[in-house]
């Protein structure tokens, strides 16, 4: 038997196995499901950046205030008020010898278990991306490779995207899409392809003259079997009552957990550390008796459904 081939084999039916799932912004959850997180279940979350630590003054305006049980930061609001992450990019030049920035995005595989940096995963699988958006001006789609881009310069493989202020824009890009900057001239050159197989993160981009550019990312997904939808969709208002704080609750009977409130979904119960100690259908109660006595957190998630608690166990 061909060891190599039988290795190969192995590998591709484990990169099958955790898929992408397009996240679509409408349906209301805020976390994107890579199909490569980790042990601690951080990956997906939406984070934003901009270029004041290189004295810029760029910043963006959410819509609704941001923020959820677990931290303030979160876009779990803006999510739900937009059908996807949408605000203005108010780019402000300050002292920047190029033109101003901010940028959207989140980490493929999460947290390092042990460091708290972003980990990297190999994404190649996914032939790329798909991405449904409109913006104001012309974003980019880049590729986030963590510590290795001060080894690049910050110049990483990434693909343009057209401007689309009258009507979303779906755009499918193979990972040969990607591509260095032309005006990188350092010796440490990699490929869109190389950077998938080492990924960190996906970021959309938008840098242009000072000014201010409305944007929302409706949609994002594997380039191989991706559905990223044609147009960007409201989010629906069943969602939203389903999500509302009085219609999901966590109850605590001794060491038993039940949700009421919602017939289906997934409920994980929380450490302070991050990690995920007890996980279980919503439709079944979830023995607790195994775990330490203190504080965590309950998460309820599914398609129509997003809900955080804190709960104590004596």
């Amino acid at each position: 038997m061909n060891k190599k081939l039988t290795l190969a084999s192995a590998l591709l039916a484990a990169s099958a196995a955790f898929a992408f799932d397009t996240w679509i912004g409408a349906e209301g959850e805020p976390q994107v499901q890579t199909g490569l997180e980790n042990s601690t279940k951080t990956q997906g979350y939406w984070f934003s950046y901009g270029d004041d630590g290189d004295g810029g003054a760029s910043k963006v305006v959410w819509p609704v205030p941001l923020g959820n049980d677990y931290s303030p930061d979160a876009m779990d609001p803006v999510v739900l008020h937009c059908g996807g992450i949408c605000g203005t990019a108010q780019l402000s030049k300050g002292t920047l010898t190029y033109q101003p920035f901010v940028g959207i995005g989140f980490n493929v595989v999460g947290e390092d278990p042990d460091t708290g940096n972003p980990a990297a995963g190999n994404a190649s699988a996914w032939g790329g991306v798909c991405i449904t958006y409109t913006a104001a001006t012309g974003p980019a789609l880049e590729l986030g490779l963590g510590d290795f881009d001060s080894e690049i310069g910050y110049a990483n493989p990434a693909a343009s995207l057209s401007k689309a202020t009258t009507a979303a824009v779906s755009k499918s890009l193979a990972w040969s899409d990607f591509k260095q900057p032309a005006w990188y001239k350092g010796d440490t050159k990699i490929t869109g392809t190389e950077a998938a197989a080492r990924l960190v993160a996906l970021k959309f981009k938008l840098q242009a003259a000072e000014g201010n550019y409305d944007f929302n990312i409706c949609a994002i997904g594997p380039y191989s079997g991706g559905t990223c939808p044609a147009s960007c969709t409201a989010p629906g208002p069943a969602i939203k009552d389903v999500r509302g704080a009085s219609s999901v609750k966590a109850v605590l009977s001794g060491r038993s957990l039940s949700i009421t409130g919602v017939s289906a979904g997934t409920a994980e119960v929380v450490n302070l550390q991050g990690q995920v100690v007890a996980k279980g259908d919503v439709s079944k109660s979830l023995s607790l008796a195994s775990l330490d006595a203190g504080v965590y957190m309950v998460r309820v998630a599914g398609k129509s459904v997003n809900f955080s608690n804190k709960i104590v166990l004596k």
